[in-house]
């Protein structure tokens, strides 16, 4: 087995905690479903892990040192964990250097959703409004954990856009990435799970992938949430909202679809989100 990270990467609200909850279950083949509070996989954005490497406290540096110690820190072999989330997009630094690199990564798992429902996902997650919301997704320049005044469990990380992003992963050479689409895993569970598991060279026999299935079902997830709470949930509002696919299009005005389409058609044609009974 190759030695080095695979990055869970995605734009919020993508499904990356249902694919950590899917290996996470995966690698436990339990007889009862992994706490959604005990999940495998790190955070890139993690202060903890990246003080703890670094060997000393990132807040008492400015975002901008920081991000450019990030680098170091995800090649840094001994320490590295095997599965780690990320929301940043692949080529963060100022510099135009990637965030991350060949060396320490064995491939990316990259999540995609559509924009259209990501939207009112994230402005669920965040406790924003829908136009709050709209705006983030439409901004090349969009930032999660920019408060140079507040200091938080996470980092500073570089989304981009909703385009920007998915642009920034898939067409780096760099990194071998995998792509799964939000809608598949919903519509296509078993063929869309099992082939994510065969690239992490993850078990990937149907029975064992039926089974962590069963135990990552959104139900499951969300009483999990709803009778101990996630330590992940950014708002007072549920981190297990819906589940969905297509619900966005009735959430948002004609004028916020008109935008996400303006801005994004080319991307989201590209994952057939603009195909006949997609949009």
């Amino acid at each position: 087995m190759s030695e080095g990270i695979y990055w869970l990467a995605s734009y919020p609200k993508s499904g990356n905690t249902w694919l950590r909850t899917f290996i996470s279950n995966l690698l436990s083949d339990a007889d009862k479903p992994v706490e959604i509070n005990h999940l495998i996989g790190d955070h890139a954005a993690d202060r903890h892990w990246l003080d703890d490497v670094l060997g000393l406290s990132s807040a008492d540096l400015s975002d901008d040192e920081l991000q450019q110690l990030r680098p170091a820190v995800y090649q840094w072999g001994e320490r590295l964990p095997r599965y780690v989330k990320i929301h940043d997009a692949y080529d963060y630094c100022a510099d135009g250097s990637p965030l991350i690199g060949r060396y320490g990564t064995v491939g990316a798992v990259y999540l995609v959703r559509n924009p259209l429902d990501v939207v009112p996902s994230m402005a669920n997650h965040f406790g924003y409004d829908l136009e709050r919301a709209v705006a983030i997704a439409l901004d090349s320049e969009s930032v999660l954990n920019r408060n140079p005044k507040c200091y938080r469990p996470q980092t500073r990380q570089w989304l981009s856009c909703w385009s920007g992003h998915a642009r920034s992963w898939l067409e780096q050479t760099d990194v071998p990435v995998h792509v799964m689409r939000y809608e598949d895993m919903l519509d296509k569970p078993l063929r869309a799970f099992t082939a994510a598991a065969r690239f992490l060279s993850l078990p990937h026999d149907p029975q064992t992938v039926a089974k962590a299935l069963c135990f990552s079902d959104f139900e499951v997830l969300a009483e999990q949430e709803q009778r101990g709470g996630f330590q992940e949930r950014y708002s007072d509002r549920p981190f297990f909202n819906k589940g969905k696919s297509g619900y966005g299009r009735s959430m948002l005005s004609p004028q916020q679809i008109q935008r996400i389409l303006q801005a994004h058609a080319p991307m989201m044609e590209r994952f057939g989100y603009l195909d006949s009974g997609a949009f």
